[in-house]
């Protein structure tokens, strides 16, 4: 006959070798309720040798926990998404739990789909990159029925839940400052700028300059906008709405078609300054394909370090996020909130660092 399979084995089969009862070993596996030391340490040996497996299902229904959290990501093949993960699992990890993985391509329909889903496997919180930062409905109902929720990389208006995002605002004002304290006037700007409910870029230019914008409920191109305004303004200049490039979709291919548009302006940008790595990864295409030399044409500022940036002579000057400083943060702020703990939402905004490369120079003209 064969041997039994590991999987098999019986919470009774590891109570008989360790001498104990069942209860006793199903408190010990489970976690739950009291047992001395010397008790723990014969059923957790007995459960070894035999090779038991605990059943998550039937201890979540004992304890209340599956000891899994929920990750819905904008998108997992991105290096921005996959270090936040790396992030998230280390902590959850060393904690015991698990992490089940989700993909909303930035859609909600997707996104609904995605939690729709981890809420029926029962996973103890979900950590989430919404994109919907003004409704949220599910989120909302989530959290009204017990179910804990970190957002990642933006926050939702009123929503009642911990947060963690960089300050996009503040880094993007720096690299601007910089860009201006090295002489530049005409600065190109490439970004998403997907969604913005109150109207175009120009809109939302007049009411940032009429102090009616709350920075902190936009999405990450927008906030960063905020601070290339900010910049601006803070040296005296006034923004040319013809340099702030609109892709509105997350696109590569309308990343190109805008960096085209600015360097080919019969005024173009001495300096550019793009808002993300795709947008970042479209316009290098395109400043090789028009054959210009960074810095001595055009100085470049990235938001978002990637690999191929520290490859090039000379490198790119960028924004560092601490992805994975993000991530470890979201997943302690979730395990807190599944472990009880109670009080008002945390907002943290990491600051990111900037790693100055030599693509920055004075423009050509002085």
């Amino acid at each position: 006959m064969a041997d039994k399979r590991p999987d098999k084995i019986t919470i009774a089969e590891v109570a008989k070798l360790a001498g104990v009862s069942t209860a006793t070993a199903g408190r010990v596996l489970g976690g739950y309720g009291y047992s001395r030391q010397e008790i723990k340490d014969k059923v957790r040996q007995a459960s070894e040798q035999l090779g038991y497996r605990p059943n998550l299902l039937a201890r979540g229904l004992i304890t209340g926990k599956t000891m899994t959290i929920g990750v819905v990501a904008g998108d997992i093949q991105s290096p921005f998404y996959a270090s936040i993960l790396r992030g998230v699992a280390d902590v959850a990890r060393a904690s015991g739990f698990g992490v089940l993985l989700t993909n909303s391509d930035e859609r909600l329909d997707r996104e609904l789909e995605a939690v729709q889903l981890l809420r029926e496997k029962q996973v103890d919180g979900l950590i989430i990159a919404p994109s919907d930062i003004l409704g949220s409905r599910h989120l909302h109902s989530a959290i009204r029925d017990g179910c804990p929720v970190v957002t990642i990389d933006r926050a939702v208006f009123n929503l009642a839940a911990d947060s963690v995002t960089v300050d996009n605002r503040a880094a993007s004002r720096e690299c601007i400052s910089r860009l201006i304290e090295a002489g530049h006037r005409r600065i190109g700007m490439v970004a998403e700028l997907e969604r913005w409910e109150h109207g175009d870029v120009d809109a939302f230019i007049r009411s940032v300059e009429r102090n009616a914008v709350d920075p902190t409920n936009l999405f990450p191109s927008w906030q960063r906008l905020f601070g290339y305004m900010e910049a601006h303004r803070a040296a005296g200049l006034s923004v040319d709405r013809v340099l702030v490039g609109r892709v509105g979709v997350y696109s590569v291919e309308g990343a190109r078609k805008e960096t085209q548009r600015l360097l080919q302006l019969p005024n173009r940008p001495t300096a550019l300054f793009t808002t993300d790595g795709l947008m970042s990864a479209a316009a290098m295409e395109v400043i090789t394909t028009l054959d210009l030399r960074i810095p001595t044409d055009l100085s470049l500022i990235c938001f978002d370090d990637l690999d191929w940036m520290s490859f090039l002579k000379p490198g790119i000057s960028a924004v560092v996020q601490p992805l994975i400083d993000m991530g470890e943060a979201a997943a302690r702020l979730i395990l807190a909130r599944i472990n009880g703990e109670d009080g008002e939402p945390q907002r943290l905004a990491l600051k990111p660092a900037f790693a100055e490369r030599g693509s920055i120079a004075p423009p050509r003209s002085l």
